[in-house]
């Protein structure tokens, strides 16, 4: 038989099915289920699911046979482009499952942190970085502080002190290298 005999074989079984045509569906159903379960298999990938989504688009063309319009495509166009939109349904469903899973489970874990030992990490980092500041010259600590506390950029601390911006790079460098050895991060 040819492409064309088969389409429009196709085509009269399914306007057949739609007339409850029990008999014709079981042709149709031998004749499309193992292209609608390859499509399928090919989208969500699992082999399990894919059966699923195979079938439940199997009782989907019996349910809707009525809407097949041969003058829109043919029989099988129609079949593998509703078992392609269930696939891809599918698919979508299960990542955003699996996205809402990970959002609560995330949300859900708790992390055990004592309050106390943060607040006084928090003030003893504080109070050694002012030690720190301290030991920069008054040039090198008003340009560290104009941009870190200040939020100004390297540009704009040179126009705030009104010296060249090569100089506030110099300042800064230097000034964060003796912070850095004043704290005793590694480099």
């Amino acid at each position: 038989m040819t492409d064309t005999l088969v389409s429009r074989d196709l085509d009269d079984l399914l306007v057949r099915v739609a007339c409850g045509d029990e008999a014709a569906f079981e042709r149709l159903y031998d004749q499309v289920s193992g292209p609608v379960f390859g499509l399928v298999l090919r989208v969500v990938r699992d082999r399990a699911q894919a059966e699923e989504v195979a079938q439940e688009v199997l009782v989907e063309v019996w349910r809707s046979a009525a809407r097949f319009d041969g003058g829109r495509g043919s029989a099988l166009s129609w079949v593998l482009t509703m078992a392609h939109r269930r696939a891809v349904d599918r698919v979508r469903s299960s990542q955003a499952s699996g996205e809402r899973d990970y959002r609560v489970g995330v949300s859900s874990v708790e992390i055990a942190h004592d309050q106390v030992v943060e607040e006084v990490s928090v003030r003893l980092d504080g109070e050694r970085v002012r030690r720190c500041l301290g030991g920069l010259s008054r040039v090198q600590r008003e340009a560290v502080t104009l941009a870190y506390y200040g939020g100004y950029s390297y540009p704009e601390v040179a126009g705030l002190l009104r010296v060249p911006l090569g100089t506030v790079k110099t300042r800064m460098r230097d000034g964060l290298v003796r912070l850095r050895d004043c704290m005793g991060v590694e480099r």
